[in-house]
């Protein structure tokens, strides 16, 4: 099996198991009634980000509703740094991240445009909390490409950040098109494993 296989593979095992631990009724368990599986329509919609321990600038970014695959994008964290706990450098830790925002035009003093803020959380080793933990890309806060570096995406070399996780500004506009569809819909959360 090629890594590219077992990233998908692990990617909907992952979502596969969200959606099941979501969709137990916490009331149905404790009086230990049966509970049956979600409707398809009733599934969460699950966001995993799978860093690739051999270049963290070419992990995935895989978008899930239920069990189903439905997109699947290139993404960057960090600059080739595996130290989730290095500040500016390392790429995001592992773990249950909550989306705290999302905009299309973000207008932060680094990040601009189509950005998707996660809450703040500590490092593995708890040494420290990473925080302006983003989903973003290169581009102008309307969404268009600058003209400074900083601004507009060049290629392959965009896609290492401080930590967070970077897309092209193609991959991020397509995104956020597929949750705003009413049959997919926004995640609550981003998923990252490795």
């Amino acid at each position: 099996m090629n890594s590219s296989s077992g990233r998908r593979l692990r990617g909907a095992v992952i979502a596969s198991a969200a959606a099941t631990v979501l969709a137990l009724a916490p009331a149905a368990l404790a009086q230990g009634a049966a509970v049956a599986p979600p409707k398809p329509a009733d599934a969460p919609t699950t966001l995993v980000f799978d860093k690739n321990q051999s270049d963290p600038t070419d992990s995935r970014l895989s978008v899930f509703r239920g069990t189903k695959l439905w997109a699947t994008y290139r993404a960057g964290s960090g600059l080739k740094d595996k130290d989730d706990c290095a500040r500016a450098r390392g790429w995001l830790p592992n773990g249950n991240w909550k989306i705290k925002l999302k905009t299309p035009t973000y207008n932060g003093n680094l990040i601009k445009g189509y950005a998707i803020q996660l809450e703040d959380m500590k490092c593995s080793k708890g040494t420290l909390t990473r925080t302006e933990m983003f989903i973003h890309s290169e581009m102008n806060r309307d969404g268009s490409a600058g003209s400074t570096e900083r601004r507009r995406w060049d290629g392959a070399g965009d896609y290492k950040s401080n930590g967070c996780v970077k897309l092209n500004p193609t991959d991020i506009k397509k995104m956020f098109r597929l949750f705003n569809r009413e049959e997919i819909g926004w995640p609550t959360h981003l998923r990252v494993v490795s």
